[in-house]
């Protein structure tokens, strides 16, 4: 059975991207150590590698299929509504970082939590954004 590959598989998957990019995160700046990790990482890592490679597949596919221009379009409108809010929030976190590392001396892996996370909300905006506008037909 054809099943085409829309664009909004493609934007949901980034969701799935930022989640993957929290866990690695997670692995790095973790100050513990129990011994089911290496079992976490082997299977963070094994699921990556399919989940590239399938998207990678899917990628190709839509790239022979026929353009939705509205839906790209919707596309770059979501997209430059998040990079004013990613540009909005980078710039609070760096003047709060700055403040706080003169008033209490904040550890490095906070602010590595506050910029994970803040690619993680983006990811699940930006997917919102682009589900409303594709939805409303604007």
């Amino acid at each position: 059975m054809h099943k085409p590959v829309s664009l909004k598989e493609l934007v949901g998957t980034q969701i799935i991207f930022a989640i993957m990019l929290v866990s690695c995160y997670w692995m790095w700046a973790r100050t513990d150590w129990q011994d089911w990790y290496p079992i976490w990482q082997c299977v963070l890592g094994w699921f990556l590698f399919v989940f590239f490679i399938l998207l990678w597949l899917r990628m190709e596919k839509y790239k022979k299929e026929s353009v939705d221009e509205l839906a790209e379009r919707n596309l770059k409108r979501a997209d430059s509504i998040c990079l004013k809010i990613i540009v909005a929030a980078m710039t609070v976190i760096a003047w709060a970082c700055a403040i706080m590392g003169h008033i209490h001396n904040l550890d490095t892996a906070v602010i590595g939590w506050a910029i994970v996370l803040c690619i993680l909300a983006l990811a699940v905006i930006r997917t919102i954004l682009f589900f409303l506008f594709d939805s409303r037909g604007l």
